[in-house]
């Protein structure tokens, strides 16, 4: 299927894990692809091994948390691929699993600055692209930890809370624009970020591994392309009717 010729689609947080696979995902189905990231080396191997595939794709040097970055990466995509139809704001951190009287006031601004501004700064400079074409979709990449605790990693939790709202105001703010703007809910995926928490626990990789295993009522943990999947669904005009909803795609996590 092409369910997104002729698109063009910026993913932030594009050189790893989540970000690129919802890339590749995205070319295949049509799309021309701007990753956004601040690993250069990684960017660009990713930029290239779309390109192998047959997928236009480029790579954009970008800081979610600095303004200037962001806007010069969006207007770069936009000029060098034909537009933005999608926007996907992947980037992301966990931050320190302190807790919340132990936490570090430079740890909690840290993880807002890219989990949450980064959200705000690049959906900002993405409108009028979005706009320009005649509206659009913005896939904000929150978590299950958007929707319920977990009693670990406040500052985590907090900006995820905070995407899953943003997203559902947005999405009243620019339904004119025919832009539309939801929230995708991943549970553990064995990314980067998983393993980084797996170390900080202290145990064997494959002992974090069975316990979160058990947490999902479908067995096993994700992969990215559990999510990139919902990602094309919420980019693609099959959802034209969906805005400010919350897609979760975690295994039953959340169902108990």
């Amino acid at each position: 299927m092409s369910r997104l010729e002729g698109k063009v689609a910026a993913v932030t947080g594009g050189a790893n894990g989540l970000g690129e696979a919802i890339a590749l995902r995205l070319g295949e189905e049509g799309a021309a692809v701007a990753l956004l990231d601040r690993d250069e080396q990684r960017g660009r191997e990713v930029a290239g091994q779309l390109q192998q595939r047959g997928i236009r794709a480029i790579f954009v040097m970008a800081d979610v948390t600095r303004e200037d970055q962001v806007q010069a990466a969006l207007d770069q995509a936009a000029a060098e691929l034909g537009g933005l139809h999608v926007l996907v704001n992947n980037a992301g951190i966990e931050g320190a699993n302190k807790p919340t009287h132990e936490l570090p006031l430079q740890e909690w601004e840290r993880v807002m600055a890219v989990n949450v501004t980064g959200v705000f700064l690049c959906t900002k400079h993405a409108i009028p692209h979005l706009r320009a074409v005649g509206g659009g979709s913005i896939v904000n990449i929150s978590s299950i930890y958007g929707i319920v605790g977990g009693g670990d990693v406040p500052p985590y939790h907090a900006a995820k809370g905070a995407v899953r709202t943003m997203s559902k105001n947005d999405a009243l703010t620019y339904a004119p624009d025919r832009i539309r703007v939801n929230s995708l809910h991943p549970g553990f995926i064995f990314t980067a970020m998983v393993k980084r928490h797996a170390q900080q626990s202290g145990l064997p990789e494959e002992a974090v591994r069975q316990h979160l295993d058990s947490l999902h009522p479908l067995g096993g943990t994700g992969t990215p392309d559990d999510i990139a999947w919902g990602v094309v669904y919420l980019a693609s005009d099959q959802a034209r009717w969906v805005t400010g909803s919350e897609l979760v795609i975690d295994g039953g996590y959340t169902a108990r």
